[in-house]
């Protein structure tokens, strides 16, 4: 019988131990019971408190991205101009618990398994279009709309494609690489609008 007051520091156990599964395989073809071994429950308390693995996937994707909200919040109020949002923006997103080896086997296995999960999917599309949105909601500050747009997708096609590189045992790259490789695009697309923008001799 789960002891009372326990749920929710048991429910963070196993979402934690989720993602160091997860991670640590590199699939989600892992069973409750690891997961629950891992955590230091028994597979029928995983089940009492999440019903079925997919329950606790759910969960997992959830808590993942909560603690990127949280962070892009923190980040976006102490930044102070456009372009510094920007930037706290991307920094955020290679922090190095988001960046860490498992953490970035997790999140190519939840993309992967977003091809047949639709909550899965949605869950996933929601983060896109919010990364979208607090990009563009500071480009729009530095260019023109059409330039925002297309430099905010760049941005985060970039940070999408960095961490599938970071998941290439053999061509690892570190979180400032990361970073810089992202401001040089964000920098290098903001130059040549200005020069779009300024009428010719």
């Amino acid at each position: 019988m789960p002891k009372v007051g326990m749920e929710p520091v048991r429910r963070k156990a196993l979402v934690d131990a989720a993602l160091r599964v997860i991670g640590g395989q590199g699939t989600l073809a892992v069973t409750m019971s690891e997961i629950a071994r891992t955590a230091g429950v028994s597979p029928a308390l995983a089940h009492h408190y999440f019903g079925s693995k997919e329950q606790l996937l759910i969960a997992t994707i959830r808590s993942l991205l909560g603690q990127l909200r949280q962070d892009a919040v923190a980040a976006l109020k102490a930044a102070r101009t456009p372009r510094e949002k920007v930037s706290a923006l991307i920094r955020v997103s290679f922090r190095a618990d988001q960046f860490a080896p498992e953490t970035v086997a997790a999140w190519l296995a939840f993309y992967s398994e977003a091809q047949r999960s639709e909550d899965v999917r949605r869950l996933l599309v929601v983060y896109a279009r919010r990364l979208r949105s607090n990009l563009l909601a500071s480009l729009r500050a530095l260019c023109p709309a059409n330039d925002a747009e297309r430099i905010a997708e760049g941005t985060a096609a970039m940070i999408d494609g960095l961490y599938i590189r970071q998941s290439l045992k053999s061509a690892p790259i570190s979180i400032e690489a990361s970073i810089a490789l992202t401001e040089d695009y964000v920098n290098a697309h903001l130059r040549a609008s200005d020069r779009e923008d300024c009428p010719s001799p």
